[in-house]
């Protein structure tokens, strides 16, 4: 377990040690494997559970922060031992964000406290990635569009009727220059979704975009989100909760 500057977590966790087999080339777990020489095994640590139940005070932890736990490389039981754990730290909230959306459906209905996510790049992602969420059962649904490599256009009244409730948008670390997504991408994700009325969070890695497009902040309207008064601070807002399954 350790604390993270992921902003919208307290704690990452990875009960599944081992290199990825994903690959993404923008993956900062691979850059460290291979930087480091750490074991590439793909292995199941039981006891991941431990330092995180005995923390009383409620906190927000990402599972699986390096690697992919949806994958076909998954051992089943582990995954049915790291659910179970979940459920038994009910004052905890568990984040799940997975790459391989077709296979959330085989651990439907998650636990009360477990949120699932899929990560978006572009529109083609973005649509399988509502697809995959669609029938899948959790408190929390949501896409994580990070990083944001192109265009995501959807019709607003599809995210509700898949039941997401939330959407994350980011930009590729290390920040460059060249991985900055276009304002316009930014712009029309957030208009679409606050037309669904579904809860926004912008990282804070999109700042450098936001201040160099201040018209950004009068496209928008502010509604009920203080945080757009100030370019400094960046809309993160979250999901209740209390969402419908």
């Amino acid at each position: 377990m350790a604390k993270t500057r992921i902003e919208w977590c307290d704690y990452t966790v990875n009960p599944v040690k081992g290199l990825c087999p994903v690959g993404c080339s923008y993956c900062y777990a691979r850059r460290m494997y291979q930087r480091f020489g750490w074991n590439p095994e793909i292995r199941y640590e039981p006891y991941w559970w431990k330092n995180i139940a005995v923390l009383r005070k409620p906190a927000r932890i990402f599972v699986g922060s390096t690697m992919e736990l949806f994958g076909d490389w998954i051992n089943y039981d582990w995954l049915d031992a790291i659910l179970a754990s979940c459920r038994k730290m009910y004052w905890h909230t568990f984040i799940f964000l997975t790459k391989r959306p077709e296979n959330l459906i085989k651990w439907s209905p998650f636990p009360d406290n477990c949120w699932g996510g899929v990560t978006a790049t572009d529109a083609t992602s973005f649509s399988k990635a509502t697809d995959g969420l669609m029938h899948v059962k959790a408190t929390v649904k949501f896409i994580s569009i990070e990083p944001l490599l192109g265009p995501v256009r959807f019709y607003p009244e599809r995210l509700p009727y898949c039941g997401i409730n939330w959407i994350i948008l980011g930009q590729q670390t290390p920040v460059t220059k060249a991985t900055r997504p276009k304002v316009e991408w930014i712009r029309e994700t957030v208009q679409a979704a606050d037309q669904a009325g579904v809860k926004v969070f912008l990282k804070d890695n999109l700042a450098p975009v936001l201040r160099d497009h201040p018209e950004f902040w009068d496209d928008i309207p502010q509604g009920d989100h203080p945080n757009y008064e100030s370019i400094s601070e960046l809309r993160q807002d979250f999901p209740s909760e209390d969402c419908p399954r």
